[in-house]
């Protein structure tokens, strides 16, 4: 593997970087910009696959669009052999709210660390392939996930990416975190089929599918008095009855379950179906039951969270390297964690008092030209973490040995 020439510094690296953003900066806000101001739900992310793609390709990168099998994802790699160096991009968006989690932000940090990692390789004679994966479909629908399962990520050594969030992420006002842990998460989909009896005239032939899910909501209520501080359990009902007239013959729910690691969602899975199946039980109705949709919880990489603290205090950022307590969201990168040494870091943009991801004030804050400020600054940070990676054998070794010994006690 090449290592990086002695003639060229840190300092020399990140001027490098600096200068190579710099001539696209005006392109790289046009982007953001309307990412956030098209937001898309999981997998309908058309306009923002299409307008980076052609971003890249104005660039001159050659881009697989519709990558993997996935309509709205893409690929595009830079360098052809030696180790790879993955930056996920995501852009999806929330139902009403639009970008109010930032993951224009996310992308247009992963863009800006491909570019600048693709512009030192080239510069400097590094080996190595710098690898760029649009991941639809984070906030629901587990986009990474099915990349994964098509192969996007099986060559892939090192897998970097950043989050935006407010200040007092971690209830004190910092740059940013290196590394966070999140939970696992796993979807429970849920059904309950009776019979439908005229409710007025002769309820007591029916068997009501209504009771059963209302029955099953209270049990699982109940549960969460009775579970960890870090887990949670929350539900949609999806279709319920549109008439009270009639004992309704079908229902359906939608569940999420969150536990700080897999052993734990396992757990506290089996805990939600006993309360699932007793309310069919004691309703009369069948229940179908449907898992899917798991994110694992996030495998922690000390070397990647120590160089990418680094190299953003090499900006004039403090970020935190590693923030203990659990973040009680979830995210499919925790799944590519698991496949490969990751770092889902999170970096804070100005955001009022209060102001936190998953709600509309978050929307704003995300939008502005201060957060793609930080969101370009990031992205600087992940691409020298990526060239420790290309670069410095010791350092890769040392991440991927650390990652080797982790996954096996997390599994």
């Amino acid at each position: 593997m090449a290592v990086i020439p002695v003639s060229v510094s840190a300092k020399e690296a990140q001027i490098a970087i600096d200068e190579a953003l710099e001539k696209v900066a005006k392109q790289l806000r046009e982007l953001n910009q309307f990412i956030w101001s098209n937001p898309e739900l999981a997998y309908e992310e058309h306009k923002a696959h299409d307008a980076i793609c052609d971003f890249l390709e104005s660039q001159g990168f050659t881009v697989t669009r519709h990558a993997y099998g996935v309509d709205t994802s893409f690929e595009c790699i830079s360098g052809t052999e030696g180790r790879t160096i993955n930056f996920n991009a995501e852009y999806d968006a929330l139902p009403g709210i639009g970008h109010a989690c930032g993951h224009n932000l996310i992308a247009t940090s992963s863009v800006a660390a491909f570019l600048a990692l693709s512009h030192l390789q080239k510069k400097f004679g590094t080996g190595g392939r710098i690898q760029l994966l649009g991941t639809p479909a984070e906030e629901n629908g587990g986009g990474k996930e099915k990349l994964l399962n098509a192969g996007a990520y099986k060559e892939v050594d090192i897998s970097l990416m950043s989050h935006g969030g407010p200040k007092n992420l971690t209830g004190k006002p910092s740059d940013g975190v290196a590394g966070v842990l999140m939970n696992a998460r796993k979807e429970l989909h849920v059904e309950y089929f009776g019979k439908n009896a005229h409710a007025g005239g002769n309820p007591w032939d029916g068997v009501n599918a209504l009771d059963a899910l209302v029955q099953a909501y209270n049990g699982i209520s109940t549960l969460r008095q009775q579970i960890l501080p870090d887990e949670r359990i929350h539900g949609a009902f999806l279709d319920v009855p549109k008439v009270a007239n009639v004992i309704p013959a079908y229902t359906k729910s939608y569940w999420q379950i969150r536990s700080p690691t897999l052993t734990g969602l396992t757990s506290l899975i089996a805990r939600v179906r006993s309360c699932v199946e007793g309310a069919a039980s004691m309703t009369g109705c069948t229940v179908k039951i449907v898992e899917e949709g798991l994110y694992t919880d996030i495998v922690l990489n000390e070397t990647l969270c120590e160089r990418f603290t680094g190299h953003m205090g090499s900006y004039g950022r403090e970020i935190i390297q590693k923030h203990d307590k659990v973040l009680t969201g979830s995210s499919d990168v925790g799944n590519v964690s698991y496949a490969t040494p990751t770092l889902h870091s999170m970096f804070a943009i100005p955001a009022p008092e209060g102001c936190f991801p998953h709600h509309p004030t978050f929307t704003a804050c995300a939008g502005t030209d201060e957060a793609h400020v930080e969101a370009i600054l990031t992205g600087k940070g992940l691409a020298l973490t990526g060239w420790d990676m290309l670069t410095d054998d010791k350092l890769f070794e040392s991440a991927k040995s650390q990652w080797e010994g982790q996954v096996p006690a997390s599994s």
